[in-house]
């Protein structure tokens, strides 16, 4: 009986040993398999950061450039320049009102002499 508790022991040592490398073998293609696909969702999340890169410097420009646009119409707007603007166009009807009545002492002179 001894030697057959030795041979059992051997063999239930080499079941182990069997489940073990089985076990292993699985892990070793479960690992693999996660490492494929980190690789994959590192590759993906790289695409979409560069995609997000992109978008946020095309939004930066345009807004820059909206942000200029807006800056050139608040000069444009503003009231001193406003003011400006109102007494040149007075200044120019003032002048067109003393034209018109030079014209018309002109045209005056014009037809008392015909």
């Amino acid at each position: 009986m001894d030697g057959s508790v030795d041979i059992k022991f051997i063999i239930t040592i080499g079941g182990i040993l069997f489940s073990i490398a089985g076990a292993a073998a699985v892990a070793k293609s479960q690992i693999a398999r996660l490492t494929e696909l980190l690789k994959d969702i590192e590759q993906r999340m790289r695409k979409a950061d560069t995609r997000t890169d992109r978008i946020e410097t095309k939004m930066e420009t345009q807004l820059g450039t909206a942000k200029q646009r807006l800056d050139v119409i608040a000069k444009m707007m503003d009231p001193p320049t406003m003011e400006r603007r109102a007494r040149e166009s007075e200044r120019t009807a003032v002048t067109l009102e003393q034209l018109d009545k030079m014209i018309s002492k002109i045209e005056s002179r014009i037809d008392k002499n015909d």
